[in-house]
């Protein structure tokens, strides 16, 4: 702890436990101590200097705003999301704001929440590995990023109020690895705990998530903060290992020093919370830069162009080839759909157009393009104008139709209902094909939307998602082969939301959201379940093909190994190629997904070219959370090592042997009898004890006593075994 810390008048000291203003710390000028400014955003700043607010109802300063988390995700690539993070850093030195509030790495449990277009999958080793590019690359620019919103926090429903009731096991291998590999890898200098409740405890009172994981575990020595004005209790809070409350709250320092002064509030937590404030504060704050506004929407641009996946490419009807008249039709062509609502909404330094964008680029080739709006954004029917939208398509050689949602169907602060585009939309999409040559649609939206009921009418779809202002430009050149889709899907788009795992437990009923499905999430459950997709986690198609192998599986260590894929661009256009590697085991004793993503890697190959990934796969990659040992387990056996182009198309696969852990839990004569056979150490003992290992005792026999406890079955059973040596053999297990 800084001598600065321990030296600060106590009043001081409580004073820094909260914000100052909407947007800055306190300072404490006698000790050196200096007010820092915070902003959003994720994929660009929303800093005001104006009025302040947290909706983003009141003007930003212009910022660029780049593509979206949702869109990053899937552009499974390290190397874009640490440029977006580099150039987001240089943003917020130009304008000299001190914390980002972002990345935001919360897992995608259900398609239908309102802040999905924040978020980069539903998966957590994507989501991590982006997640620490970007904080790493943003904070080497000098600024710090605060990691958001800490933890399980994947609805906007109720969401100051929710309790996410979820098992440990689910939560350490499903919700909490992103955020802990951008703290053990990218050292963020600020956390942000979120506004919901796990387990009945609002995280930014829960000394277990916050102190004993955060802080003990995964060793995160920074600052702690809330989100917007969710702390009701900072006495609770600064106890649990909050440092931060934001905003300025009236009468806080009171309430703190009553609480110190009660001997409620040990003294010693807050010198440690100011402590790790004083060290925020003094980290240099590098002088204002100069950001190139038109080089940056240029940086926005190529980023946006790899993140859009190809769906559907029937007759290649994309790219579409020279001499080709097009027919544009929706206004999410003139009026596109570039971000999200809420806190994370950026005041855009300019927004490419798509119509105009592919306008120019398809009528340098001598062809024409014609345009008509096609539909209403309210969503209110309108014949007439999807008529003249029919006509129109009905002259040209290719239509595209741009269809999506609008910021006033998902956005923060509200999930939706439906996955089903507007249906106005859907009757054009209808329309359109029905009179087109070819139809290409081009979707615009946060949050995966259904493709069922218009699907099989089109020839191609390239989902966009939200794209950034960039995204016009970004849209025109893939659509017409300037550029070549890299884009895979990180999340999975259902038949029917009644298929997802999440459909039954969200979101929630009496304040309470039961995470049923367990660890089971996303394409883990359609995986294992077997159950049919319209396109699985991964997926996506190019302009060009790639032959891919497994060339070989090396164990590295105790519990670790290497993969050596080989790939080729086979095709005739340059491209990329997102590798992916999946393990499947059946070993131990719970129930384990069929396959999951354990390793993924990009890589941009020219026609005929070939390169050689070599991917990790550490002791992680193989273990799962044993609730009994309340730690990370690798089991001994097999391990297949999955060579994917998705999660549900295997193209090789290796088998190899771990030696694991041989270790179990400790057993009392309150555990069942299968706890007893089966365990490494005594189950042979065990066996011999009981007589099983001699007697004729049936399988039928032996399944009717596995449930029992060992106390419940010497006492019904009659056997002469008296309970001290039992009990002698269960030590044997501690």
């Amino acid at each position: 702890m800084s001598d600065t810390a321990i030296d600060i008048d106590l009043n001081d000291k409580l004073a820094m436990l909260s914000g100052e203003s909407f947007w800055e710390t306190h300072s404490v000028p006698s000790a050196g101590i200096r007010s820092l400014t915070l902003a959003d955003g994720p994929y660009g700043l929303r800093h005001q200097s104006g009025q302040h607010d947290n909706l983003a109802i009141f003007a930003s300063d212009p910022a660029t705003c780049f593509p979206p988390g949702v869109a990053i995700g899937c552009s499974w690539d390290v190397g874009l999301a640490a440029r977006l993070g580099a150039a987001l850093g240089r943003e917020a030195v130009a304008q000299q704001v001190d914390v980002v509030l972002g990345p935001g790495v919360n897992i995608k449990r259900s398609p239908l929440c309102g802040r999905n277009f924040e978020y980069h999958s539903e998966d957590p080793l994507v989501s991590g590995v982006l997640g620490a590019a970007f904080t790493a690359a943003l904070q080497a620019e000098g600024p710090s990023v605060s990691v958001k919103h800490f933890a399980a926090n994947n609805q906007e429903t109720n969401r100051q109020t929710i309790s996410s009731d979820v098992d440990e096991r689910t939560l350490r291998e499903i919700y909490l690895p992103a955020f802990e590999r951008v703290v053990r890898e990218a050292r963020p200098r600020t956390v942000m705990a979120s506004y919901n409740k796990i387990n009945g405890v609002h995280t930014w009172a829960n000394p277990w998530l916050l102190t004993k994981v955060l802080r003990e575990e995964w060793d995160f020595d920074g600052v702690v903060m809330s989100d917007w004005s969710s702390v009701t209790d900072p006495v609770a809070a600064v106890q649990a290992g909050l440092d931060l409350e934001m905003p300025a709250e009236s009468g806080r320092v009171m309430q703190l020093r009553a609480a110190v002064e009660g001997g409620v509030l040990d003294p010693s937590i807050v010198d440690a919370a100011v402590a790790r404030l004083t060290a925020l504060a003094l980290t240099p704050r590098p002088e204002p830069v100069y950001v190139d506004e038109a080089a940056h929407h240029a940086l926005a641009q190529e980023l946006a162009e790899g993140c859009p996946v190809l769906l559907r490419n029937e007759h290649q009807v994309l790219p579409l080839p020279a001499g080709v008249d097009v027919a544009v039709v929706g206004v999410l062509a003139t009026q596109p759909r570039y971000q999200g609502g809420g806190s994370a909404h950026v005041n855009a330094t300019r927004v490419d157009e798509p119509l105009a964008e592919l306008r120019t680029i398809v009528e340098s080739g001598g062809s024409t393009v014609t345009y008509a709006p096609g539909y209403r954004l309210d969503g209110a029917d309108d014949d007439q104008l999807a008529d003249e939208a029919a006509a129109v398509a009905r002259r040209a050689d290719v239509a595209v139709v741009f269809a999506g949602l609008g910021e006033d169907q998902e956005s923060e602060g509200f999930d939706r209902d439906t996955l089903d585009l507007p249906a106005n939309q859907v009757d054009l999409i209808h329309r359109v094909a029905s009179a087109a040559q070819r139809t290409v649609v081009v979707l615009s939206h946060g949050g995966v939307v259904s493709l069922e009921g218009w699907h099989d009418d089109v020839d191609a779809i390239l989902d966009a998602f939200v794209l950034g202002q960039g995204g016009g430009r970004a849209i025109a050149r893939l659509l017409t082969g300037e550029a070549t889709p890299s884009g895979r899907l990180a999340e999975t788009i259902p038949l029917r939301l009644e298929d997802h795992p999440s459909w039954l437990n969200f979101p929630g009923e009496q304040g309470h959201v039961r995470y049923g499905e367990g660890v089971l999430v996303g394409y883990r459950y359609f995986s294992t379940a077997g159950a049919p997709v319209r396109y699985p986690f991964g997926y996506g198609l190019s302009y060009t093909s790639f032959e891919t192998a497994l060339a070989g599986v090396e164990i590295t260590g105790d519990d670790s190994a290497v993969a050596t894929v080989t790939v080729r661009n086979s095709g005739r256009r340059d491209g990329a190629h997102v590798v992916q590697l999946y393990v499947s085991t059946q070993a131990g004793d719970v129930r384990r997904p069929l396959r999951e993503l354990r390793a993924f890697g990009k890589v941009t190959l020219a026609p005929g070219e070939s390169t050689e990934l070599r991917l990790e796969l550490d002791r992680r990659a193989f273990a799962y959370w044993d609730i009994g040992l309340d730690d990370w387990t690798v089991k001994p056996g097999e391990y297949v090592i999955q060579l994917a182009d998705d999660a549900a198309t295997v193209v090789a696969e290796k088998t190899i042997e771990l030696s694991g852990d041989r270790v179990a839990a400790a057993i009392t004569l309150d555990s069942p009898i299968a706890a007893w056979l089966d365990h490494p150490v005594v189950g042979e003992k065990t066996n011999q004890t009981l007589g099983f290992a001699s007697a004729e005792i049936s399988a039928e026999q032996l399944a009717q006593v596995r449930s029992m406890t060992m106390r419940q079955f010497v006492r019904i059973s009659g056997l002469p075994i008296p309970l001290d040596v039992l009990e002698a053999i269960a030590d044997q297990t501690r």
